[in-house]
C-alpha cells in the first residue's frame, strides 16, 4: 500500500506544480502589466505548497516504505527519491523568495530589454544570482554552485559532457564556418511579409506537421516557448521582417509540444508521465526545426503551401538555401543559423558560470559578453537589448540551462540518424507524410516518460552514446552542399 500511497502524493505534488505552469504562461502570454504583483504571491504559494508536499516527512517515509516491484516502479521510486533528496536541503523560505523574485523579474527584464538599459535590470539579476547561489550551496554543496544548478537541467549526463560536447562543437564548427563566410555563395532571402500572412503560414505548418489543436494552441509572447502537459501542450511565437524566423521558431516549440503530447496520458502525474530532462526535450524540438523545417524535402512539399498564404513565387530551392543560410554578423540566438548558434551557446555558458561562480560580477556582464561575442562570433552587439538583455532565461533565473541547447542539438543529429535507419524520411517529408516520423519518436522517446537515465534512453533509441560526431557530419555535408565548401 505504500507505493499506491506514494504515487497519489506524487500525483497530488505534480498537479500543484502545472498549476503553477498555466500561471506562468497567463503571466508572459495573456495578463495586464498590472497583474504582477498579486502572481508573484500566487506563484510564491504554490511553489511553497510543492515544495512543502515534496518535503513532508511522510514523503520520505513513504519512500522509504516503498517496495517496487517491477522495473517501472523502480525507476518511479528512483526519481522521486532524487528530487526529495535535493529539495528536502533547500529551506521552504528560500524556495518562496526565489519564486516570488522569478515572477517580478519578468516585467523587469522585459521593459530593460525594451528600453535598451542593462542598469534597469541589474539589481534583479543580482538578487536573482545570489538566490540561486544559495540554492546552490543548499542543494549540493560538494560540486561547484554551477554543476549543481546544471544538474537541475540535466541530472544525469554530468555537465563534463556538455563541456566535452561544446569545446568539440567550437573546434570543429568555427573552420566550417570560416569557409562557409569566404565562399561565393550568397543565399537570396526571402520577401518581406505582414504578420497575418506570416500566421496563415505557421497554422498551417503547424496543421500539417500533426499538430493536436483540441490539446493545444498558438499564441504570440515576446520569446516563443512551450508549456505544458500531454493533455494540454501550448506553444507561441514571434514575428519579425524575416518570415523564416516565425516558422522555424514555431516548428521547434512544435517539437516540444509533440514532446509533450506524446508522454503516456495514464501516466499522467508520476515520473513515468513526464519528459526525460531538457536534452532530450530540446532534441525533440531540434529534430523537427532542423532535420525536418530545414530540408530541401520539407521545401519542396510546404514551398507551394507558403506561396498561397503571402502571394509570393518562392522556388524550393531559394526557401531551402535562405532557411539555411549562415549570417556572418547575428547577434540574436534565436534567430541563428544551425552552425553559429553553438557559438552563441558556448558564449552564454561561460558568462553565466563565470557569474554563478562569482568570478565576475553582474555589472560587468555586459563587457565580457560583448568581448566574448567577438572573441566567437567576431563582432559585438550593437546594443544591450541584442546582447546580455536578449534571452528570458536569466529572469526565471534559469541559470545552467544554456548548455542543454547545445547537447540538444547533438542528440537531435543522432536521432536523426537513428530515424533515417528505418524511414525515408525525405520521402515522407516530401510527401506531407510526417505521421510514421512522430510515430518512430513517440514509440523511441516520448512514451518512456522518466523510465531510463538520460544516457540510457540516448542508447536504446539511437544505438549509442550521446556524442557530437553525428553533427559534425550532417553539418559538414549540408553546408558543404549549400555553401560549395
Amino acid at each position: 500500500m505504500s507505493y499506491g500511497e506514494l504515487i497519489e502524493r506524487v500525483k497530488k505534488i505534480s498537479n500543484v506544480g502545472h498549476a503553477a505552469g498555466v500561471l506562468r504562461w497567463d503571466q508572459e502570454v495573456m495578463m495586464p502589466e498590472g497583474g504582477t504583483p498579486a502572481r508573484s504571491k500566487q506563484l510564491s504559494t504554490l511553489s511553497s505548497v510543492r515544495h512543502d508536499l515534496l518535503t513532508d516527512d511522510r514523503t520520505g517515509e513513504l519512500l522509504d516504505a516503498a517496495e517496487p516491484e517491477n522495473d517501472d516502479e523502480h525507476a518511479v521510486v528512483r526519481e522521486v527519491r532524487r528530487e526529495y533528496d535535493r529539495a528536502t536541503r533547500v529551506p521552504n523560505e528560500l524556495v518562496e523568495e526565489i519564486s516570488e523574485a522569478t515572477s517580478e523579474a519578468h516585467p523587469v527584464w522585459a521593459s530593460a530589454k525594451e528600453n535598451d538599459d542593462f542598469d534597469e535590470f541589474a539589481p534583479t539579476l543580482e538578487h536573482l544570482v545570489e538566490l540561486r547561489r544559495e540554492y546552490a550551496d543548499h542543494v549540493n554543496p560538494d560540486v561547484p554552485r554551477y554543476e549543481a544548478l546544471f544538474e537541475e537541467f540535466e541530472p544525469y549526463l554530468g555537465l563534463d559532457t556538455a563541456e566535452r560536447v561544446l569545446s568539440t562543437l567550437r573546434d570543429e564548427l568555427m573552420p566550417l564556418v570560416d569557409d562557409v563566410v569566404a565562399s561565393d555563395v550568397s543565399p537570396e532571402p526571402l520577401p518581406s511579409v505582414d504578420e497575418d500572412a506570416q500566421e496563415e503560414v505557421v497554422r498551417d505548418a503547424l496543421d500539417v506537421l500533426g499538430y493536436d489543436k483540441e490539446h493545444g494552441r498558438l499564441d504570440v509572447a515576446p520569446h516563443p516557448f512551450s508549456t505544458g502537459t500531454q493533455f494540454d501542450a501550448r506553444v507561441t511565437t514571434r514575428y519579425s521582417d524575416d518570415p523564416l524566423d516565425a516558422l522555424t521558431s514555431t516548428v521547434h516549440e512544435f517539437g516540444h509540444a509533440t514532446y509533450t503530447l506524446g508522454l503516456p496520458r495514464d501516466e499522467y502525474g508520476t515520473p513515468l508521465g513526464e519528459a526525460r530532462d531538457l536534452t532530450v526535450h530540446e532534441s525533440q524540438s531540434r529534430f523537427w526545426e532542423n532535420h525536418v523545417a530545414r530540408t530541401r524535402a520539407f521545401w519542396d512539399f510546404f514551398a507551394p503551401r507558403f506561396n498561397e498564404a503571402t502571394d509570393e513565387d518562392v522556388t524550393p530551392r531559394r526557401a531551402y538555401e535562405a532557411v539555411n543560410t549562415v549570417e556572418e554578423r547575428n547577434p540574436i540566438r534565436v534567430e541563428a543559423d544551425e552552425l553559429t548558434y553553438h557559438s552563441h551557446i558556448l558564449l552564454r555558458f561561460e558568462v553565466e558560470r563565470a557569474l554563478i561562480e562569482g568570478e565576475i560580477e553582474v555589472d560587468e556582464v555586459p563587457a565580457v559578453w560583448n568581448e566574448k561575442h567577438e572573441e566567437y562570433l567576431g563582432f559585438r552587439p550593437e546594443s544591450d537589448a541584442q546582447g546580455a538583455l536578449q534571452d528570458i532565461h536569466w529572469s526565471h533565473g534559469s541559470f545552467g540551462y544554456f548548455p542543454t541547447y547545445s547537447l540538444g542539438s547533438a542528440l537531435a543529429a543522432q536521432v536523426d540518424a537513428a530515424v533515417r535507419d528505418e524511414i525515408d524520411v525525405d520521402e515522407a517529408v516530401r510527401e506531407g507524410g510526417f505521421d510514421g516520423i512522430r510515430g518512430w519518436l513517440r514509440d523511441e522517446i516520448h512514451t518512456h516518460g522518466k523510465r531510463y537515465e538520460t544516457d540510457e534512453l540516448v542508447r536504446r533509441a539511437t544505438g549509442d552514446d550521446l556524442s557530437a560526431e553525428p553533427f559534425l557530419k550532417y553539418a559538414h555535408k549540408k553546408y558543404g552542399e549549400v555553401y560549395s565548401v
